[in-house]
């Protein structure tokens, strides 16, 4: 799955990583799954959320605890009018069908992203959905929605700022671990593991503090295809790393 080359420490006696508790995916190929069956676009779109329900009823399943799926980026809005307002029925659409049994299932949903600039029904059903769920803590699912990364990053900066203005910060106290208390993804935890689908090698703007040392995995795998054994195989890939977060390699000297 994984285009990257397999590890020097990979082989007999290498020690496997445990699974990944936190997962982040970048959900692409919609549009061209649709294009190869002759389907508009929004049916890629239709079936890609059928391969989300896939996904976030895997993911516990494979040992995973949290899960972020990138849905809907501040880029998007250069998409067809027609478009971004069918990404927002879908949006709807799964709340509105599935909140109910995720909250039975202990998932709690956290939406991250700018909120400014989105249809009042859309905020309101974000905040819905957050609330109703805010109690759960068996599965944490994350949705990034009119969300980029640089943007999260300006705005924790700015929030920042006001508290040193306020008093309630010194500049003396800022480190990289005051700066994550003012992100979107507060008290979650960084994700182990981040797969692209659709053969595409970039980060396209999502958790790019986050993500500093996320293992990378990328797929040929078309959203609207995936799977629980296409993320097993992420995972499997993962496993098969050595993750040394700066550090040399265990017993090299």
């Amino acid at each position: 799955m994984s285009h990257a080359p397999a590890p020097a420490s990979e082989g007999a006696g290498a020690e496997r990583l445990p699974g990944p508790q936190h997962v982040a995916i970048i959900m692409d190929g919609n549009g061209r799954w649709a294009k190869a069956r002759g389907l508009p676009r929004a049916a890629g779109h239709e079936r890609g959320v059928e391969a989300l329900r896939r996904t976030v009823e895997a993911a516990p399943e494979l040992g995973i605890r949290y899960l972020t799926v990138f849905s809907f980026s501040t880029e998007n809005w250069r998409r067809p009018a027609a478009e971004v307002s069918a990404l927002f029925g879908l949006l709807k659409a799964y709340v509105q069908r599935d909140l109910g049994r995720l909250k039975k299932e202990g998932v709690r949903i956290r939406v991250i992203g700018r909120r400014e600039g989105l249809p009042a029904d859309i905020a309101d059903l974000v905040d819905k959905a957050e609330r109703e769920t805010e109690e759960n803590s068996d599965f944490f699912l994350n949705i990034a929605f009119n969300y980029g990364g640089r943007e999260e990053i300006v705005r924790a900066a700015s929030r920042l700022a006001e508290a040193v203005q306020r008093g309630d910060l010194s500049l003396e106290a800022i480190d990289e671990r005051a700066f994550e208390g003012f992100l979107d993804t507060i008290d979650i935890p960084d994700p182990d593991l981040l797969i692209r689908t659709s053969g595409e090698y970039r980060l396209s703007n999502f958790l790019l503090w986050q993500a500093a040392y996320s293992e990378l995995v990328f797929t040929d795998v078309l959203w609207p295809d995936f799977d629980k054994s296409a993320l097993q195989q992420a995972i499997t890939d993962f496993q098969s790393r050595e993750r040394r977060f700066g550090a040399v390699p265990s017993g090299a000297r």
